[in-house]
């Protein structure tokens, strides 16, 4: 166990999303047109030294002040440039002063004191993505699965994440893979299949909690990818129709229950009146009749009824036929 945190923390399992940088020439070009400016001011005095180089040789041209005055201006203007740096909009430099902490430089131009300060670390403040993944890991019914996920996350504080860690992307995988492998560890395989936001919350919260103390914060965890073993994915089919059949019955028995339900409220109207069940008879004879169907069965007693009752005029049609002579 030990020599496997010790195999993951020399290559932790995440990958970061980088963007190449084209070679930037704007401090170069800065650093020659401040060079150019130099060289011109030198060549002012280019006449006088030449005038009085005529007159003097070498040891006496270095005493001459003008002489001198060139040379310190050509050195101060090497330091200087080469004390010129640049920091991009979304970069942040940490300064140290004779090995401390000074300031933190950027964006745009600053300068530097020679041999004095040194930029220790430029901090990217962008939102970055880191993709980091488990390895086989047990959960909490005791399934061994394999779990991808990805988080967003920046630096807030560019002075604490240079100071308070010493590679502050490889602390974020390291913590990620360890929340990971926690929230695996202890939520069952239903539980982390069913409920993945609820585990991204979990993952989120504990990186975050560590994060913050080195000025980073994790803003979002999203699980990508959820690996179980080829025999367990039969079995998890087969629970999965099972549940679903399962389902498929208790709405079936809802429906007739809220039926029978129905039905009862319909049977005590009509046992109070009979005229609305009478109504309910010819509607029903009436949707039969629109099928089309030359002959209907229908109980006797409804037959007896409509007899008794003439509803069709059945009666009144049979005497008329009758005065008409004709059969019935």
């Amino acid at each position: 166990m030990l020599f496997n945190k010790l195999n993951n923390k020399v290559q932790p399992s995440a990958k970061f999303i980088r963007r190449k940088n084209n070679p930037d020439f704007s401090l170069f070009l800065i650093r020659l047109i401040f060079l150019i400016i130099v060289a011109a001011l030198l060549l002012a005095f280019a006449p006088v030294v030449r005038g009085n180089a005529e007159q003097a040789n070498g040891l006496a041209l270095l005493a001459d002040p003008l002489v001198q005055l060139n040379f310190a201006i050509f050195f101060a203007a090497l330091i200087l440039v080469f004390s010129i740096r640049k920091a991009k909009e979304w970069e942040r430099a940490i300064v140290l002063r004779l090995g401390k902490f000074h300031k933190v430089k950027g964006p745009g131009l600053f300068f530097l004191i020679p041999l004095i300060d040194q930029v220790y670390r430029v901090i990217d403040i962008r939102i970055r993505i880191a993709d980091f993944y488990a390895q086989e890991t047990l959960t909490g019914d005791s399934v061994t699965v394999r779990v991808d996920a990805f988080c967003f996350w920046l630096v807030w504080d560019p002075q604490k994440a240079a100071l308070e860690v010493e590679n502050y992307e490889e602390a974020v995988a390291l913590a990620s893979k360890a929340a990971l492998r926690n929230a695996i560890s202890k939520s069952d395989l239903t539980t982390f299949l069913a409920r993945g936001d609820l585990i991204e919350k979990q993952i989120q919260e504990e990186v975050e909690r560590q994060t913050t103390e080195w000025g980073i914060t994790v803003q979002y965890v999203e699980i990508t990818d959820i690996q179980v073993p080829p025999d367990l994915q039969d079995s998890l089919s087969r629970m999965a129709q099972a549940e679903r059949e399962k389902s498929a019955r208790i709405f079936l028995a809802e429906a007739e229950i809220e039926i029978a339900r129905k039905l009862e409220e319909a049977i005590s109207i009509y046992g109070k009146d009979q005229g609305a069940l009478r109504l309910r008879i010819l509607a029903i004879l009436n949707e039969g009749l629109k099928t089309g169907n030359s002959m209907m069965l229908v109980p006797n007693s409804i037959t007896d009824e409509l007899k008794t009752k003439d509803i069709f005029g059945l009666a009144a049609l049979n005497e008329l036929r009758k005065e008409k002579g004709e059969k019935i």
